[in-house]
């Protein structure tokens, strides 16, 4: 049923909307609005509070105001210290605005044309099932949310007008300005239930969320809680035990070798995730023991460390020549090699494979490349490696599980870029336990070497910057696949002139301190030299004429010794 408009002060309302029936505190700041409060009071103490669309908005025209309000009625009034009014206002009926007065007469406040509107009830069944469903509805959320008193309920229970029922739930939820501006719009209340119930029902499933996520993260709080108690007990009784320091100050050491080292990302991570286990676990377990190995392996590789190589061909050359008489062929590939490092700048390594009889020097030239090139020096035996885990290493699920013997050689020279000897790869065999030397594959491809993959390890480890030397005596027990991955470079027997220099130059000078002799006291002419290689030594290389000077080198010492002679002239007699 309509009346007839009604021409009343205006207050607009900021981010609220007040419902019929609604009892609610507000404070009043703007001027306008002031001017509007003091003029209702003037009169009848009814004042139209109609909402914003938006609560930005600070000097509001008809277009920023909603079509329906709320005549209220102003039950208290109390100004503030700062100007500002606090006023107690009730609801008391909806109301369609149907003009809004800017006259300059009125400047100070707005005036409104409102029309009153009453409620459209059906008495039917299906407006009484809507109020009992969304009292019980109601009930459910005050309980999930916990937003509202639930002695909030014992007015509703009374309450038998379905709109006011409505109305006064409306007032509760904290749904948008423009739901509720729809159900305030909702003179029929069959109409506005049914808006009503679908919001309820939304802002139910959102509550038992809250309270979902809600019990979760609590549930979370209370275990790291919990744990932390824990922990803090653990330390407490090792501490009386006097294990907590011990273990703590193990972590605290690993901690700063980490530091101390350029480790990729990924180790760190890994080796954090050891230590965390290591802490918990308890000190006599045997598994403690395999993380501390796998740590160590870790932090005593040489993660980025390099040395600075030498690229003077000038001294490269005389190192090698003083080292080793003749083998002119191999010394030139070597110093070919570092002219290309020196013009490059790159460090990918080749793989020299040196092949020939025994005692012609393969062993002892890796040496003097090492030496030559002023890089870090080790070396691998493969005679007899049957095991392909020697190579690779074995999986840490193992009991005495460790590295292969390529990340162990790379422990031992501590550096990223060392002289790498692989000594008698022709003597590998393989059987049951797998093929050694289809895992040598990936060491020596200069494709594949820069992720090498250690089963102990876990993680690549880059073999690209390694000078590979591999000697062999025959290469026809070497695999093709892996003889295709080498320079094969051939060294042949010695002549006998080349045998005489090596005896004059290295092998006399070395026994002779090794017997403790000197040049005055024992000499051998290259007549007497020549008749050993000749008529006692039959070889390709020169280790049996190593044994023979060292027999004269004995004979001449006991001499000596027993004051038979001061000093031995060797001659071929």
């Amino acid at each position: 049923m309509e009346t007839k408009p009604r021409l009343m002060p205006l207050l607009p309302l900021r981010g609220m909307l007040v419902f019929p029936g609604m009892i609610i505190n507000l404070d009043v700041g703007r001027e306008r609005s002031i001017h509007a409060v003091e003029a209702a009071m003037t009169s009848d103490k009814q004042i139209l509070m109609v909402s914003q669309k938006e609560a930005v908005t600070m000097e509001p025209g008809q277009k920023d105001l909603f079509k329906y309000g709320v005549i209220a009625e102003i039950k208290q009034l109390l100004k503030l210290p700062s100007g500002a009014l606090r006023i107690l206002v009730e609801g008391l009926a909806r109301a369609k605005v149907e003009t809004i007065i800017e006259a300059p007469a009125v400047d100070t406040y707005f005036q409104a044309n409102a029309l009153p509107m009453d409620s459209v009830v059906s008495e039917d069944n299906e407006v009484e099932a809507l109020r009992r469903m969304l009292i019980e509805t109601f009930e459910q959320w005050i309980i999930a949310s916990k937003k509202v008193n639930s002695e909030v309920l014992l007015t509703f229970k009374d309450q038998t007008d379905p709109g006011r029922v409505a109305d006064m739930i409306a007032g509760y939820l904290s749904i948008n300005i423009e739901e509720k501006e729809q159900l305030l719009e909702a003179v029929d209340v069959k109409e506005r239930m049914n808006k009503l119930y679908t919001y309820l029902c939304k802002e139910l499933e959102i509550a038992g969320l809250e309270k979902n996520i809600s019990q979760q993260v609590r549930k979370q709080i209370e275990q790291n809680q919990k744990e932390y108690y824990l922990r803090e007990q653990m330390k407490a009784i090792n501490k009386e035990l006097g294990e907590g320091d011990e273990r703590q100050a193990e972590i605290d050491e690993y901690k700063k070798q980490m530091s101390e080292l350029d480790l990729p990302a990924e180790v760190v991570e890994k080796i954090n995730k050891e230590l965390d286990r290591l802490y918990k676990m308890p000190p006599m377990m045997a598994e403690s023991a395999v993380i501390r190995n796998y740590i160590d392996v870790l932090l005593s590789l040489p993660w980025g460390k390099f040395t600075e190589d030498n690229f003077d061909l000038e001294v490269a050359a005389k190192v090698l020549d003083k080292d080793h008489y003749g083998l002119e062929k191999v010394k030139e590939r070597i110093l070919e090699y570092l002219a290309v490092r020196a013009l490059t700048k790159q460090s990918k390594g080749p793989i020299l494979c040196l092949v020939g009889p025994p005692g012609v020097g393969k062993t002892s030239l890796a040496h003097s490349v090492a030496r030559a090139i002023n890089r870090k020096f080790t070396r691998v035996s493969l005679g007899g490696v049957r095991d392909e885990a020697e190579i690779r290493g074995h999986r840490r699920t193992y009991i005495g599980a460790m590295p292969g013997r390529i990340i162990h050689g790379m422990q031992t020279c501590g550096c990223m870029n060392p002289v790498f000897l692989l000594d008698e790869i022709d003597k590998m065999a393989s059987d049951f336990r797998g093929d050694p030397a289809s895992a040598l594959l990936e060491v020596l491809d200069p494709e594949q070497n820069n992720t090498f993959s250690d089963h102990y390890i876990e993680f690549p480890f880059n073999l690209s910057h390694v000078f590979w030397i591999v000697t062999a005596n025959t290469v026809e027990t070497i695999p093709p696949a892996l003889l295709d991955r080498m320079e094969v470079i051939q060294l042949t027997s010695y002549t006998e002139d080349e045998k005489v220099k090596i005896g004059e130059l290295h092998l006399l000078p070395k026994e002779r301190q090794a017997h403790g002799l000197t040049a005055k006291t024992l000499n051998i002419t290259e007549t007497a030299l020549r008749h050993v290689i000749r008529e006692y030594t039959r070889e390709a290389g020169v280790r049996n004429l190593e044994r023979k000077i060292a027999a004269v080198c004995r004979k001449t010492a006991h001499r000596i010794v027993t004051k038979q002679v001061k000093s031995a002239k060797v001659t071929e007699k």
